[in-house]
């Protein structure tokens, strides 16, 4: 092999890699595999793709290597083939961040509509606040994902149930919501229905995933 096959045959295995991610529901999927393993059903039910297109996007993942499968019984659960791919997704997310505007537009354009504004707190300043006792955390995912691993002292308050969470939220302290990452609507439905009720609510401006990412405290419930 020459250097110039050699160059040739590299980039295109890592090209590979690429063509695979470049597709929003791809990309949506391994979002949402960064919160653990999911069943194909589950991966439809929650990206509101068939089961046929959820499948054939997960095939096309698995062939990159960018997502693995187990068993438990008879059901097939999918996962990130590594904490690398979730490395790569971040890295294209803040990419587009610093140099795609239209991003953080739909972005604010969305949270303005939905009444919780940008008005969001970062990792770090959530690490303090939490230390002090100064604020109530809300995970606002599925109970399931709660348990599955959360950020440490959180409450687990599943956003279609969080009306009933209510009378125990203390009104003097801020509540600040999260869920699976900046893109998780869950967190900004919290706010919008935290502020309405007279709370003074903010979401995490990333989620659990990124949180661990930074070897920040988590719990485990199962």
């Amino acid at each position: 092999m020459n250097k110039r096959e050699f160059k040739d045959n590299v980039y295109t295995e890592l090209a590979k890699i690429a063509k695979a991610m470049a597709n929003p529901h791809r990309l949506e999927i391994i979002d949402l595999l960064a919160q653990g393993p999911f069943s194909v059903e589950q991966i439809a039910n929650y990206t509101g793709m068939s089961i046929a297109n959820a499948s054939q996007h997960l095939q096309t993942l698995k062939n990159a290597k960018l997502v693995k499968i187990s068993r438990d019984g008879n059901f097939i659960n999918y996962s990130l083939a590594g904490e690398n791919v979730f490395n790569a997704w971040t890295g294209l997310r803040e990419l587009g961040f610093a140099y795609n505007a239209q991003v953080e537009k739909v972005i604010r354009d969305f949270r303005n509509g939905q009444g919780g504004g940008m008005d969001a707190i970062d990792t770090e300043t959530l690490a303090k606040l939490l230390k002090k006792d100064e604020i109530v955390l809300l995970d606002v995912r599925p109970e399931e994902e709660y348990n599955r691993g959360h950020i440490h002292k959180a409450i687990s308050a599943p956003i279609e149930n969080l009306d009933a969470y209510l009378k125990k939220l203390p009104k003097k302290k801020m509540v600040v919501a999260y869920c699976r990452g900046p893109f998780c609507v869950y967190a900004d439905e919290a706010v919008a229905f935290l502020k309405n009720k007279g709370y003074n609510a903010k979401r995490m401006d990333e989620g659990y995933p990124e949180w661990m990412q930074k070897g920040l405290p988590i719990e485990v419930s199962e």
